[in-house]
């Protein structure tokens, strides 16, 4: 009794085994590519059927590079030759993926352009009113300042040549 059951059993997954067999692979009209135990419809060329029952399997390689084989009738000697296959087409989607890629990339590099921008001109303010400083306080005219306690404190010649050497520093780094 157990060795009838296992034979059922094992009959019975053969037999669902030759329906997985029976797999239509294509590529649709949108370059997506479509598994059906159906047969495509008829607007589908041959050219972009992958997989077909009976065995007959056409890999990306094959389908891109390789020509398209017809089927023979009985009777006849060969098989005509068709043009080579072409590869499928990028969808809508991918198009717009792309090109809201391209979107993003063309802001992100306009916003580092003018952030330089910015940095440079911040730059050249910095280098004038450091070279106007010296000058001023090469000068010898008397400069006053206000110190912490908000008193007006007259720079003396020590305080003159610290904001000098200060000044210099702050042009070395921003007058290129």
């Amino acid at each position: 009794m157990n060795g009838i059951r296992t034979l059922l059993v094992a009959a019975i997954t053969c037999l669902a085994c030759i329906g997985a067999q029976a797999q239509w692979q294509w590529i649709d009209k949108d370059g997506r590519k479509v598994f059906s135990d159906r047969a495509p419809p008829s607007d589908v060329p041959a050219r972009n059927i992958v997989k077909q029952p009976g065995g007959v399997v056409r890999g990306p390689d094959t389908l891109a590079n390789a020509p398209a084989r017809a089927v023979s009738a009985p009777g006849e000697a060969g098989a005509a030759s068709a043009p080579p296959l072409e590869a499928p087409k990028l969808s809508t989607v991918d198009k717009d993926l792309a090109d809201k890629k391209k979107l993003a990339d063309a802001a992100a590099a306009a916003k580092a352009r003018a952030e330089e921008e910015r940095v440079a001109k911040a730059k050249i303010e910095d280098c004038n009113r450091a070279r106007s400083n010296k000058a001023l306080m090469e000068s010898g005219v008397r400069v006053s300042q206000t110190n912490a306690q908000g008193e007006r404190v007259i720079l003396d010649d020590a305080a003159r040549l610290a904001e000098i050497k200060r000044t210099q520093i702050v042009m070395d780094a921003n007058c290129k």
